[in-house]
């Protein structure tokens, strides 16, 4: 048996959209597996009643499929499903590393990020890298087409989870088709400050290279209680707040020292509109891990 510890992962990180993402130490999923004559996969933990265990309908078991390594695959789910923490790659991310040592498969972890990219297809569609990326590699990635780009950073983190469903294809519906010139230079001037930021473990920076005009407000509008909690968080000290992902999730940045109160104050900012939530004080953590 092989045990791995994969992370919740945040995406777009506001100006960075289909392109940025960042690993982030808390919350994550536990993939155990094990050799079998054919693929079968358990679902335990947070969701779990949500998520198929139909090895062709499941992230992980397309992943045992990609790399032709059947196996028993137990994910115990600490990753809420539809929450905009990369909830699918997480469980895609473990099982490609995990069933790569099971079978002793010679893969760097840029050819583990293609593997886990096919998993998530099956879930989105698509296979975007923006969160398995980090969640293999960890730290702060720049997913391209010919590429990958990863910064190990050290910033202190704060997620929101509000208790309220965005379903993927409804905040991919709301994305504007075009931009004016002047909302996509503003977008690449934050692109590049968050980007500096990262590199300097910049707070400051990177909050304010998370500002974004186009997509982000589309998709805050779909999520009860936004703009209060983030108006809170930015009172209690974040340097910048925006979207994880595709949602509910927010996810703020603050200096150390105003972790706690940050953190205080989304939960606060969504029961002041009536919608129970969950903050996970957290920091850019590593990449999928063995036990």
């Amino acid at each position: 048996m092989v045990t791995v510890r994969a992370p919740a992962t945040s995406a777009n990180l506001g100006s960075g959209f289909d392109v940025f993402g960042v690993a982030l130490d808390r919350p994550a999923d536990v993939v155990h597996v094990e050799r079998a004559s054919e693929t079968t996969i358990e679902m335990t933990g947070m969701g779990a009643d949500f998520i198929p265990e139909e090895p062709m309908d499941n992230t992980a078991g397309v992943v045992a499929a990609e790399l032709g390594a059947p196996a028993h695959i137990t994910i115990d789910k600490g990753v809420r499903p539809s929450s905009g923490l990369g909830s699918s790659a997480a469980s895609a991310a473990g099982a490609a590393v995990a069933l790569a040592e099971l079978y002793d498969r010679d893969l760097s972890q840029r050819e583990l990020v293609r593997v886990a990219a096919e998993g998530e297809a099956a879930v989105s569609g698509d296979a975007h890298a923006d969160n398995v990326a980090p969640a293999i590699l960890g730290g702060f990635t720049v997913v391209r087409d010919d590429g990958i780009e990863r910064v190990v950073a050290d910033l202190s983190l704060v997620v929101c989870l509000p208790d309220i469903v965005v379903s993927t294809r409804d905040a991919r519906a709301v994305v504007p088709e075009s931009a004016a010139i002047e909302d996509l230079v503003d977008t690449v001037g934050s692109a590049a400050t968050l980007s500096i930021g990262m590199c300097r473990n910049d707070p400051e920076r990177v909050g304010r290279g998370l500002e974004e005009h186009l997509v982000t407000p589309a998709r805050a509008d779909l999520i009860d209680g936004y703009d209060t909690a983030c108006e809170a968080a930015r009172e209690a000290g974040a340097t910048g707040v925006t979207v994880s992902g595709a949602g509910p999730a927010i996810l703020a940045v603050c200096r150390d020292d105003d972790q706690r109160q940050v953190a205080s104050a989304l939960v606060d900012g969504f029961e002041r509109d009536g919608v129970d939530a969950t903050a996970y004080r957290s920091r850019v953590g590593d990449g999928a891990t063995i036990f």
